[in-house]
């Protein structure tokens, strides 16, 4: 486990595998680069293996600022660089997606693939930001943990939440979830209060693969839909019984999908 300084800011990460060419995993709003290592288990054997921690979020430095969509975006770039890994295959969820889709049109050269999970194209609906805007703020004050519930029930889908076989697995989660810093506020604001993307999305040329779990309610299923159908060649899966976190709660399925894009 290591960190680099790109964009004036330490980026933690973890690196594992080897192999000619690099997959790259963004993480999702409250999570962490940890959300990937079944993933990370599938593909190390094959690939160089990247998972990385946005700024303000898991072991990465907050500067205090630049927690919007944009400098992310550059952030990434940045990183890609500078570990020497493009071009690589970028794998983003619901966050990690929405840097993903402005990486590979702003700079195609760094992205081979693209496969973008519970995410969309579309600036979030007016109700969102209002609720959101209001919860950020009492999070900058009390700190996530009361609102730990909110998070599960929009992270996880309602199988994963009553199989007890996903229980260990949510409980760890529940727990990170809990502890997070009041600063996440910041990272917070800065996705629901990104712009649209979606006349981006016709210069995404890379082979590009979108993936959602049919019971997602941040980012429901007519998202995935509409954002395939506006990248030329993409390929949509929908995982049944399955939520938000779609690396966490189908990570058979999430691999499955990969191989067949990484294979082409």
């Amino acid at each position: 486990m290591s960190s680099v300084k790109v964009n004036g800011v330490e980026l933690y990460y973890k690196e594992s595998g080897s192999g000619p060419e690099t997959i790259v995993f963004s993480h999702g709003l409250l999570m962490d680069h940890s959300m990937f290592e079944a993933q990370r288990a599938a593909f190390e054997g094959q690939y160089r293996v990247i998972a990385y921690d946005h700024r303000g979020q898991g072991q990465s430095q907050d500067p205090g600022h630049g927690h919007d969509m944009e400098t992310l975006t550059e952030d990434a770039a940045a990183f890609i660089r500078a570990l020497h890994a493009a071009p690589c295959h970028f794998a983003g969820l619901s966050m990690g997606g929405f840097v993903g889709m402005r990486l590979a049109a702003l700079h195609p050269e760094l992205v081979r693939s693209l496969t973008l999970m519970g995410t969309g194209a579309e600036r979030e609906p007016l109700t969102s930001r209002i609720r959101y805007g209001f919860l950020a703020q009492l999070v900058k004050v009390m700190s996530p943990a009361p609102f730990t519930p909110i998070a599960v029930k929009e992270l996880f889908g309602a199988t994963t939440r009553s199989s007890a076989a996903q229980r260990a697995m949510l409980d760890d989660w529940t727990v990170k979830l809990r502890s997070r810093p009041r600063n996440v506020a910041k990272s917070l604001l800065g996705v629901m209060n990104r712009r649209g993307v979606v006349n981006e999305l016709k210069a995404i040329r890379c082979p590009t693969l979108v993936i959602v779990g049919e019971e997602d309610t941040a980012q429901p299923p007519r998202n995935a839909e509409r954002l395939a159908s506006g990248i030329s060649g993409s390929r949509l899966v929908r995982i049944p019984g399955c939520g938000h976190s779609s690396s966490l709660e189908a990570p058979d399925a999430v691999t499955t999908a990969m191989r067949e894009l990484l294979k082409g």
